[in-house]
């Protein structure tokens, strides 16, 4: 059997639901947080709890007297989730449990969303969502018509958003699962809208950016600026889009991923009207989508930036390559003009050497004539001429050979 066999199996089972039955408030936190600052939050847990439930090291699930607790690791944040059984005549929205509201108060600069479920039976709810104080809410029928969920995503004065669900139909399972998808929707629309300040950030930087990089086109088509100049400030335009590109690459796939879940999740509360109130995933469609937009819409842009100066980069490339290959051009001219000056001045020296050996050698004939006739040996000049022709015709033609022979090695 693979080693991760078992372990990889046991991923369905990794993040279970809190099962149970109505009437509960559900309080629910996310912290955006670190991996120590989350242990300390396990720990602090265990040392408080009753009995600990389950537990694999990514969630846990605790029993706080009556009440449940379930808490669980995520890559940027850590949730916790409390279920708190209660009864009919209780008040709707009692504040949360005093064992966990200390704790909450201490890490509440990293929370990041907040949120309260009241779960009502059919029988026993008031009838109508602005009895539980809501102000123009949106609501659904969940689940084909099993349960009603209403909402007007207003925080009280503690950051919390809270959620109205009246359950018609829904077993403990059905319930919990219900429940889970709900504030995984409000979870992680918080997460995926933490790019929104990089995003309006960046906006700004790329404006400065698109306008350099407008100058540099420009002073790259009109060819005023020397070609090492323009490569040193393209160079730097580009480094600086690298870096915000790896600056924001994780903020701007983790919005992805989050919306890509918010959207899945809405999509799986098979929701319908229920009365003449917007529907919960139409409302927050409307309103979450454009952020996700304006972030995918950033993110494009600085890759397109960045393509667009890699491409200026090219063009600037090829312009000095043309200026290369015309200068090459020049020197490859003026070398041949110098090997044709070189060649004519060689074959008049070799036709002036020609010249001056036949006078030395008709020089050298005329003292041997000379001599001949200092020894008594009577020669006609004619005959000297004739016989002494030939012989300064094949030295000359030996020494012409043997001048080509050498020019053609």
């Amino acid at each position: 059997m693979h080693p991760l066999r078992k372990a990889l199996h046991n991923e369905l089972h990794s993040r279970p639901s809190i099962y149970f039955r109505d009437p509960a408030n559900v309080y629910h936190f996310a912290f955006a947080d670190t991996e120590e600052a989350c242990d300390a939050l396990v720990e602090r847990l265990n040392q408080s709890a009753d009995a600990a439930l389950a537990s694999n090291g990514s969630q846990g699930l605790l029993r706080l007297g009556e009440n449940t607790l379930k808490w669980e690791r995520h890559t940027e944040f850590f949730t916790l989730t409390l279920v708190v059984p209660r009864n009919p005549g209780d008040i709707p929205w009692p504040p949360l449990p005093e064992a966990l509201a200390d704790l909450v108060a201490e890490h509440r600069h990293l929370l990041i969303n907040a949120d309260q479920v009241l779960v009502e039976s059919e029988q026993n709810w008031g009838g109508d969502a602005t009895a539980y104080g809501f102000k123009d809410p949106s609501g659904s029928n969940l689940g084909g018509g099993d349960a009603a969920a209403w909402s007007d995503f207003r925080l009280t004065d503690d950051g919390v958003n809270r959620i109205l669900l009246v359950n018609r139909r829904l077993n403990a399972y059905r319930l919990g699962r219900m429940i889970r998808r709900l504030l995984e929707i409000e979870t992680y629309r918080m997460m995926a809208s933490l790019t929104l300040p990089v995003a309006q950030a960046v906006s700004l930087q790329l404006k400065e950016y698109d306008k350099e990089l407008t100058s540099l086109s420009d002073r790259n088509a009109e060819g005023k600026s020397s070609a090492k100049a323009l490569s040193v400030d393209i160079a730097a335009l580009s480094a600086r889009i690298v870096r915000s590109t790896a600056r924001t690459r994780q903020r701007f796939s983790a919005t992805e991923a989050y919306a890509q879940i918010v959207f899945e999740r809405v999509q799986e509360l098979r929701e319908s009207h229920v009365g003449d109130c917007q529907r919960l995933g139409v409302f927050i469609e409307r309103r979450f989508r454009p952020t996700v937009r304006y972030c995918a819409a950033t993110d494009q842009r600085l890759v397109r930036l960045g393509q667009s100066v890699a491409n200026l980069g090219d063009l600037l490339q090829a312009r000095v390559q043309v200026e290369v290959e015309e200068q090459n051009s020049e020197i490859l001219r003026s070398l041949n003009a110098r090997a044709d000056t070189q060649i004519k001045i060689q074959k008049a020296v070799e036709g002036l050497s020609i010249i001056a050996i036949s006078y030395y050698l008709l020089s050298l004939f005329k003292l041997f004539y000379g001599g001949l006739h200092s020894i008594g040996l009577d020669i006609s000049e004619k005959a000297a001429i004739f016989t002494m022709a030939p012989v300064v015709l094949l030295i000359l033609g030996g020494i012409v050979l043997r001048i080509r022979k050498a020019k053609g090695h």
